[in-house]
This record gives structure tokens, C-alpha cells and sequence, in this order.
């Protein structure tokens, strides 16, 4: 319990006085005293000292963290990209290495084989999102484009990597132009890196369909709207959208988009990067040959 300290007169007639006020030690002075408080003499109780700091705002909830150093605000300028670089080195950091397949005669006869361990090793680690892939295509007009899609399985008879999307969409049509592509995946916690190039192919309508049957209700609802890349204006039309569809997959359970399409990229060349801090990057390529089997060799960095 705070005891009672007698207030002192503060001026002749001013009905002011001074009292000593008990305050936590963080808001004391040098010496310990403690600081002085003025109110008016017909008040029961003086007000407590406000604290010096003001406790910063939480977020709110799913808000990105604010960037309160002055330094990093001034290196969100797209003029400082160079120095946000060189704040995160690649590769700085402790990596598994090849291991012994990174010998070509020690590795496996298949890429097919090795990227299922290398998956295996890259799940075991927690890898984020280690099924998703870069697909690089390209148009009657030559010119490249690339996005990430998502791995649905792989072939190991045929080396096939297999994926999906709409026909209609804009690497749909610029297959059907070019039926060739290729699939770079990067996974960073363990620095490594898996490129495969090859001829695409259509898969059966009965595998798309099955593939579609096979997706998550928010997949299926996705692909019932449809419409992808085409220009939207503005954010409600989704949910309107989006409503719709899950009405519809609700009254009929085996609605499917027309355009779903299931496409096989069967390799002719894969290579597996793994890097290394001190740029001794190991690089083990495979390239298919007439009869079907596969040559292995290792790259320069």
C-alpha cells in the first residue's frame, strides 16, 4: 500500500500544490526522486505521470509487419534494388551438397529416379511448395512466357512430368501453337535445382476428367470460373463468380470445365543443379538417347 505524502503550498493564493507522487523506478530520475506532480488543491486524487514511451499498435490481424527502421524505408525506392541485393547473398547459408550421385556412374540409370528422391529429401526437409514449377512456353510469335504451375505426378516409364490447365488459357493456346516447354523447379532451403525440357502431349479426355474429379472443392470452384487471364474489374466479380460455381458443383457434383486438360512433358534432357557457398555449383545432366536410354554427364558451373 502507497502511503500518504502531505502536500506543500505552491504560492501564496494560487490554490495550487505540489505533491510526491510514487512512480515506478524505470521513471525516476538519476538519483531515484521521484517526479513532481501539480494539481489544484480541491482534487481528491492528482493524475498519475504518463509514461514516456507510447506502446506501438499491434497490426491488425494478416497485416505485413511495418518496416519502422528509416533505412529499409529509404531501400523500398526501386533506385536501392541493388542494395536490398546485397543485404541477402545467395547461397549464404549451410547446403546438403550432391551426395553420391552427383558421380555420374553412381547415379541413378533415370532422372525419373533421382527427382523422386531428391522430392523425397526436399519434403523430408519442410521445402515449401516443393511441387510447384516454373513452365516456360513460347507462342507462334517466338517470344518466351513463363508462370508457376503445379506438378500432378510423374511418369516414370515415358520420363513424363505431368500437369494440368485450360485449354483455352494463354499456355494452352501457346502450346497448341508449340507443343514443346520446360519445367524449372527451385527449392531454396537446399539450394538446389531441377530443369527438365521436352515434347508436350495431351493426355486422354477421360485422365482430365479424372484428374478434375480428383481436386479440392476450392480447386473445382477455380476452374468452374474459368476466365483465366482475361481482364476483370474488379474484385466482387470473383466472389460473384466463385458463388455461382460452388451452386453449381453443389446441384451437379460432376461438373467439370470444358477446357480442363491434362499435358505430359516427356523429357529429352533434365539436369539437376545443386549449389554450393563457394561457388562450386555440381551439375549432372541427362539427355536422352536414340534407343530410350539415358546419358549421363557432368557440367561446368
Amino acid at each position: 500500500m502507497q502511503r500518504a505524502v502531505p502536500r506543500a503550498p505552491f504560492g501564496a493564493g494560487s490554490g495550487l500544490h505540489v505533491c510526491r507522487w510514487p512512480v515506478p523506478r524505470s521513471t525516476r530520475g538519476a538519483r531515484g526522486t521521484a517526479r513532481v506532480t501539480v494539481h489544484r488543491a480541491e482534487d481528491d486524487h492528482p493524475p498519475r505521470p504518463r509514461p514516456h514511451r507510447r506502446r506501438p499498435r499491434r497490426p491488425a490481424a494478416g497485416a505485413p509487419a511495418p518496416i519502422r527502421s528509416a533505412g529499409y524505408r529509404r531501400l523500398m525506392d526501386p533506385r536501392h534494388v541493388r542494395d536490398l541485393l546485397a543485404r541477402a547473398p545467395l547461397m549464404a547459408r549451410e547446403l546438403p551438397g550432391f551426395g553420391a550421385g552427383a558421380d555420374p556412374g553412381a547415379a541413378p540409370a533415370t532422372p525419373t529416379e533421382l527427382f523422386a528422391a531428391w522430392l523425397a529429401e526436399a519434403v523430408e526437409a519442410g521445402v515449401l511448395d516443393p511441387g510447384a514449377a516454373l513452365l516456360s512456353t513460347a507462342g507462334s510469335d517466338g517470344r518466351p512466357d513463363a508462370r508457376i504451375v503445379a506438378l500432378r505426378d510423374v511418369e516414370p516409364v515415358e520420363s513424363a512430368w505431368v500437369f494440368a490447365t485450360d485449354a483455352a488459357s494463354p499456355k494452352g493456346v501457346q502450346l497448341a501453337q508449340r507443343p514443346a516447354a520446360a519445367l524449372t523447379f527451385y527449392w531454396p532451403l537446399q539450394g538446389r535445382q531441377i530443369r527438365v525440357r521436352g515434347d508436350v502431349t495431351q493426355a486422354p479426355k477421360d485422365v482430365s476428367l479424372a484428374d478434375f474429379a480428383s481436386r479440392s472443392p476450392a480447386s473445382k470452384v477455380a476452374g468452374l470460373v474459368g476466365r483465366q487471364s482475361t481482364p476483370m474489374g474488379a474484385l466482387p466479380e470473383w466472389n460473384e463468380a466463385a458463388e455461382r460455381a460452388g451452386r453449381e458443383l453443389a446441384e451437379h457434383p460432376d461438373a467439370h470445365p470444358p477446357g480442363h486438360t491434362v499435358y505430359a512433358l516427356a523429357a529429352h534432357h533434365v539436369e539437376f543443379w545443386q549449389g554450393d557457398a563457394g561457388r562450386r555449383h555440381v551439375r549432372l545432366a541427362y539427355a536422352q538417347l536414340p534407343d530410350a536410354d539415358w546419358e549421363r554427364a557432368l557440367l561446368w558451373p
